[in-house]
């Protein structure tokens, strides 16, 4: 599957890139592209993944204070 996508991405790369290579360096650029591209699209998320776990804590302890609040009030 690697090298069909990569032959599919490389096709693609090139002609945006009006770069005309043979079939072999086209595969190869775009094997190469994919697992850049993976590799920094998944950075990104893990980061991304991260930062929203962290605003997801925020929020959730936001919400235990609040009804942590509410009840204690109602006890009183």
């Amino acid at each position: 599957m690697l090298i069909i996508f990569g032959a599919a991405a490389g096709f693609l790369a090139t002609r945006i890139m009006d770069l005309r290579t043979d079939v072999p360096t086209t595969i190869a650029i775009g094997v190469a592209g994919a697992l850049i591209g993976g590799f920094v699209l998944r950075s990104i998320a893990m980061l991304g993944g991260m930062a929203f776990g962290f605003v997801g804590a925020v929020v959730g302890a936001m919400f235990l204070i609040w009804v942590w609040q509410w009840y204690s009030g109602r006890r009183k």
